[in-house]
């Protein structure tokens, strides 16, 4: 059986993105699913005057491990003023300070949400153009619009973005 991990780009406890990523999960048959939570992983704020004197941390480490012993990833980012969330742009510093290709060419449904009606799609497109540099093999990408008004009781309420997901879901499910 094919073994993914899902996670949101975010710390919040309530994430909007991890709920979206959890329930993208749901829709892939015939696979295990590990969810991660950036929270678990301890991470001081990059610097190199810090990687110089304490080297990479573990968490770093298995983090990478979680990812390269999966075969594929979904993953849901928050956008904080049109960019990453400050946790997970500190653990993808720290990751591509460890391994240049971190997402190890696994197949990724990329996706964002966000209260408001562009649902994260400047975040989207910062990453759609810099993680294939780290060698992420995106396979599909889906945004989410007004969350609050589209997404209740742990799925997708509007049927026409529910569809659309489930298109995109089959794509990433064909790439595994």
């Amino acid at each position: 059986m094919k073994h993914i991990i899902t996670f949101a780009g975010s710390n919040s406890q309530n994430s909007i993105n991890k709920q979206l990523a959890m329930y993208a999960s749901t829709l892939v048959e015939e696979v295990d699913v590990t969810v991660l939570d950036l929270n678990d992983f301890d991470l001081p704020i990059y610097g190199i005057d810090f990687e110089i004197k304490h080297g990479i941390p573990d968490d770093v480490h298995a983090f990478l491990k979680h990812i390269e012993s999966s075969d594929g990833i979904i993953l849901s980012l928050a956008e904080h003023n049109g960019a990453y969330a400050t946790a997970f742009k500190n653990i993808f510093d720290w990751m591509s300070r460890a391994e240049q290709k971190l997402f190890s060419g696994k197949p990724m449904l990329l996706m964002a949400t966000s209260p408001g009606a562009r649902g994260g799609q400047s975040v989207l497109a910062m990453a759609n153009d810099r993680f294939p540099r780290h060698e992420a093999n995106i396979v599909a990408m889906f945004s989410l619009p007004s969350f609050g008004a589209n997404f209740q009781d742990g799925k997708i309420t509007n049927e026409d973005l529910n569809q659309q997901l489930l298109e995109k879901v089959k794509q990433f499910q064909n790439s595994l």
